[in-house]
């Protein structure tokens, strides 16, 4: 039975992918203000739940990895179970988060008639690179102590902050950069390279094998807390932007690993 433990986790983070999908086409609108009192454009009722589920998702995807490598079980069908799972919860319902605001910046523009739902494909892009990812991932030998390219679970989380930060910020620049079509093509275009790049990234797995890494993981939690304590939402992002330029710098430590 405890050997398929984990299995149930991973499962669980499969089953919150799906509600974040649902989730990002439920019917309703919520109307958001920027810091005048003026109206900005109303917003998928629910889409603030996906950001909940996917997050759900990353705690199942951590638990399931935990729990294998404390009941020592772990196994093949595992590790392809957990990417299948991955792939809808960081993949495809992010990438339907990204569809869902390229559609309200399309249909905020002059011209929204003429546009055609081609011009909201690009957000799939995300799910085909993180599948990509994975896929590479599951048969490279040398990512056991560090990742090769961001993971895909980090997207995930990363655009799951967008439908927060818009909703609940203040700065109404923000919420009108996340009504510009051209900030989501470049967004799917940066994050999607990130993930399939062979460039070394950290990992906390890393910690076992070289205690210098130590500070570079610290310096991106501080990052994260700090930015938690006077931007709220804003933490995700500057968090990740952190993290990628940790790595970066450190990017010689982390391929000594072995």
């Amino acid at each position: 039975m405890k050997k398929h433990l984990p299995n149930l986790f991973t499962l669980m983070n499969l089953f919150f992918g799906c509600w974040a999908i649902v989730a990002t086409f439920q019917s309703g609108t919520m109307a958001t203000m920027d810091e005048s009192g003026g109206m900005l454009i109303e917003i998928p009722e629910q889409i603030y739940y996906a950001s909940l589920f996917i997050a759900l998702a990353g705690v199942m995807d951590f638990f399931d990895g935990f729990v294998a490598r404390w009941l020592k079980v772990n196994s093949e069908l595992g590790m392809q179970l957990d990417s299948l799972a991955d792939v809808v919860s960081f993949g495809v319902a992010p990438s339907f988060i990204v569809f869902q605001f390229l559609r309200l910046s399309l249909a905020s523009d002059a011209n929204a008639l003429n546009h055609s739902t081609l011009f909201m494909a690009p957000a799939f892009i995300i799910a085909m690179a993180g599948a990509y990812r994975l896929a590479k991932f599951n048969i490279d030998t040398e990512q056991t102590n560090y990742f090769k390219g961001v993971p895909i679970p980090m997207i995930g989380i990363l655009t799951a902050a967008f439908p927060l930060i818009y909703w609940q910020s203040q700065i109404a620049f923000l919420s009108k950069l996340m009504l510009s079509p051209f900030f989501w093509y470049l967004y799917i275009g940066i994050v999607s390279c990130l993930m399939v790049m062979n460039t070394p990234m950290l990992a906390i797995k890393s910690l076992g094998k070289n205690k210098k890494l130590m500070l570079p993981l610290m310096l991106v939690a501080a990052d994260v807390i700090l930015s938690a304590l006077f931007f709220r939402w804003l933490a995700i992002p500057f968090g990740f932007i952190g993290y990628c330029l940790v790595s970066l710098f450190y990017k010689n430590t982390i391929t000594q690993l072995k």
